[in-house]
């Protein structure tokens, strides 16, 4: 049952439209950091599990951490005063912002959610020995997978002395092109040797009969 407003003591009067807001603020704050260690706990054990790469998790826990506190910044403006309509506007100026950003950053952007596919779905690993070709017929950039990052991923050339020549093909591209993958060493390429054909071929004798 609520108390009415006038039966509270005058200095709970002056500081009850402090009090309010500011106890909503202080719950909404206390739920969004309860939510955010539940989450990463659930990616962390989900990591664990299925075995998945550190460098996607990590840009999981972040897009986990701003939703949440972007959600908890509104509904705080929300309870301070902040109209829906004036809170709406400046979602959608920073959305407007941001799909700007998002097309004029495509480059980077692909690359990142390419490395996110090659650590999930694994194409290949670190170690493997790769070829990457324009198509199945064509030679390519051959060596053996060394590291994978947001966005490059990093051969060592085949056929030179270790750690002597890198190839650094942006994570972009490797979706473009025909990936050729072997389980061990790649096979070395075989010399090709032809034989000259004989210049001259060996005449047959000329057998001569006597005249009788």
């Amino acid at each position: 049952m609520a108390i009415p407003k006038h039966r509270l003591p005058e200095w709970v009067q002056d500081w009850l439209d402090v009090i309010v807001p500011g106890s909503q603020i202080l719950g909404i704050l206390l739920v969004a950091y309860l939510l955010q260690r539940l989450l990463r706990r659930l990616v962390r054990k989900a990591a664990v599990r299925y075995q998945l790469p550190g460098q996607l998790v990590v840009p999981i826990n972040g897009l986990i951490r701003w939703t949440i506190m972007a959600s908890a910044l509104l509904l705080s403006l929300e309870r301070l005063g902040v109209s829906a309509t004036v809170l709406w506007t400046a979602f959608t100026g920073f959305a407007t912002v941001g799909a700007v950003a998002f097309f004029a950053a495509w480059s980077v952007l692909s690359n990142l959610f390419c490395a996110l596919l090659i650590l999930t779905a694994r194409p290949f690993r670190i170690g493997d020995h790769v070829e990457i070709l324009d198509t199945a017929e064509k030679p390519g950039a051959k060596g053996r997978v060394v590291d994978v990052n947001l966005l490059y991923t990093t051969l060592e050339e085949f056929n030179t002395p270790p750690g002597s020549a890198w190839i650094q093909i942006p994570n972009a591209l490797i979706f473009q092109r025909v990936v050729r993958r072997w389980s061990g060493e790649p096979p070395a390429p075989t010399a090709v040797t032809t034989a000259e054909p004989e210049a001259q071929s060996a005449a047959p004798e000329a057998t001569v009969s006597p005249v009788p």
